[in-house]
């Protein structure tokens, strides 16, 4: 037996103000695209923006169904919208920001596992770390790739 450690590097902040200018308003972009969710079952409403290569910034929200688990979680909107409207653009940063019953969530809402799976996909497609900003009203996290956030990604189909 072999004892190993896993350890990752990512940034911590105590507010908005601390970020850099680009991330700060990729942040609020997220804020503003909890707008579009649909959560009348949680009252849960979760903001992603995700920002590519070119500098676009395409925003998601998650989607609830009353046939739970039909509904989708905004990092996925964002990223499929993404890929389904910029093939070819690769991904730079995403940044999530999540609110319960109205009020912002003072810690970073972290993302599912299907969330990181897929974010890990398009890193993997791209060839380039993806960038992620998880914003909660008191702190936030930056994290420079995807296996910081999902150190043993599903990979066994190679491309």
């Amino acid at each position: 037996m072999i004892e190993k450690t896993l350890s990752i590097d990512y940034l911590e902040y105590s507010s908005l103000d601390e970020l850099s200018e680009e991330d700060r308003a990729l942040v609020e972009t997220a804020r503003e695209a909890m707008s579009g969710s649909y959560s009348p079952y949680s009252n849960f409403r979760v903001g992603a923006a995700l920002r590519l290569e070119d500098g676009t910034v395409i925003k998601g929200a998650n989607q609830e169904n009353a046939a739970y688990p039909s509904g989708l979680c905004a990092e996925r909107v964002a990223m499929f919208a993404a890929s389904a409207n910029h093939p070819d653009k690769a991904f730079d940063t995403l940044a999530i920001i999540a609110a319960d019953h109205g009020v912002i969530c003072e810690s970073p809402a972290t993302p599912c596992g299907s969330c990181r799976q897929v974010m890990a996909e398009y890193e993997r497609k791209f060839n380039r770390p993806l960038k992620i900003i998880l914003a909660g009203e008191k702190r936030l996290y930056k994290f420079w790739k995807v296996k910081d956030i999902l150190p043993f990604v599903f990979d066994s189909l190679k491309v």
